[in-house]
């Protein structure tokens, strides 16, 4: 392949990957930066490392299905009803039939999705994987939130830190998930139970918010321990659990950078914002932009370069808005459950109990949650 290439995008998880196939597919020529560790030649490790569950939406599927680079078998599984619990009480039910969806969501396994992006990326000759940024006419960071390309594009990035953790593993469950996805806002923490390896499966993946000082405390139990404080928690509804994996952790925060572009370059996915995992539309959000990207570098004027500056803000501001909106919701969720005193789980419940009798309220969240 030549050495000229049209974009160069840093960063080989799945929003870099998803923009390379996306431009390629318009004959631009991509260099796709992916670490050594990480690159195509490397084989796949036998038991995935990556505990984490994407939960993607409908039209993230629709993306990835016309890439060709949607997973299949228990890898996919499809949510058919979400339930939400509150304080004292108090319930949410969605469910896909009654929203006329074939899903409300789908969750995608991590590594699965990542070894069918690679496979695409090998099988296209518009793109080459290289291990350093290259000159091109346009850079886009998908680098992810510890972007170091941000400050070299001299973007500011703003941070609110939640004084929270998540903790991610895999569970096994007595009884098969039906596809349901269940959630448990409690005592000022999230619990996510996400149904896994297929439709038919036992197993579920777990997204657990806790205070800094209570996820290193769990962190450090044993496996048994860990599955009774958990069990403590979300009660037998989901049936008996059993740890199957390790347990990672990370910090939560509401980022954002002032700047998604700029003359030559410009920034995608985490690289340009994150949110709250309590909605699950983290990876959403990040396709939704490269699908934009990609299509407002397709139906550029003849005469406008790829790094156009004015080209790259229909970009921004096709993105910006509905990036904000979805940090606006899940950081106001996020502050209003993060409340213990009586007053406010009052308030909760009452909430609850109103948006659970109002159909048209619920049918536009669940068109919102899947992206129709």
């Amino acid at each position: 392949m030549s050495q000229h290439f049209d974009v160069c995008i840093r960063g080989g998880g799945v929003v870099g990957r998803t923009l390379a196939l996306l431009l390629a597919r318009e004959r631009l020529r991509v260099a796709l930066v992916v670490k050594p560790a990480a690159a195509e030649s490397a084989p796949a490790a036998a038991t995935p490392a990556d505990v984490r569950a994407y939960a993607l939406n409908g039209a993230s599927k629709q993306l990835l299905e016309s890439l060709r680079a949607w997973p299949e078998g228990p890898a996919i599984t499809p949510v058919l009803e979400m339930q939400v619990w509150g304080d004292d009480g108090g319930q949410l039910d969605f469910s896909a039939q009654s929203a006329a969806q074939p899903a409300l969501a789908w969750i995608v396994d991590v590594p699965a999705l990542e070894q069918q992006l690679s496979q695409a990326v090998r099988f296209q000759p518009q793109i080459e994987v290289v291990h350093a940024p290259v000159k091109a006419a346009l850079q886009v960071a998908c680098e992810g939130q510890k972007s170091n390309s941000r400050n070299e594009f001299g973007a500011s990035w703003t941070v609110k830190p939640y004084p929270q953790k998540a903790i991610a593993a895999r569970l096994e469950s007595g009884q098969p998930h039906l596809g349901v996805a269940r959630q448990w806002f409690k005592n000022g923490e999230i619990l996510a139970l996400l149904p896994i390896s297929g439709a038919n499966g036992n197993s579920v993946a777990l997204v657990w918010s806790v205070s800094a000082e209570r996820a290193a405390a769990l962190q450090k139990l044993p496996d048994d321990e860990f599955c009774a404080a958990l069990q403590a928690d979300c009660g037998e509804i989901p049936g008996h659990l059993r740890l199957v994996s390790e347990r990672a952790s990370w910090p939560l925060a509401l980022s954002k950078a002032d700047r998604w572009v700029g003359p030559g370059w410009a920034l995608a996915g985490d690289a340009a914002h994150t949110v709250h995992p309590l909605a699950g539309q983290g990876l959403n959000l990040g396709l939704a932009d490269v699908a934009a990207l990609a299509a407002v570098l397709a139906q550029r004027e003849y005469w406008r370069g790829l790094g156009d500056e004015k080209l790259l803000r229909r970009y921004e501001r096709a993105r910006k808005a509905d990036v904000a909106a979805m940090g606006t919701v899940t950081d106001g969720l996020h502050g209003l459950f993060a409340q213990t005193d009586v007053r406010w789980q009052a308030l909760r419940h009452w909430g609850m109990k109103r948006f659970a009798r109002s159909g048209p309220l619920k049918a536009w969240v669940v068109r919102q949650a899947t992206g129709r």
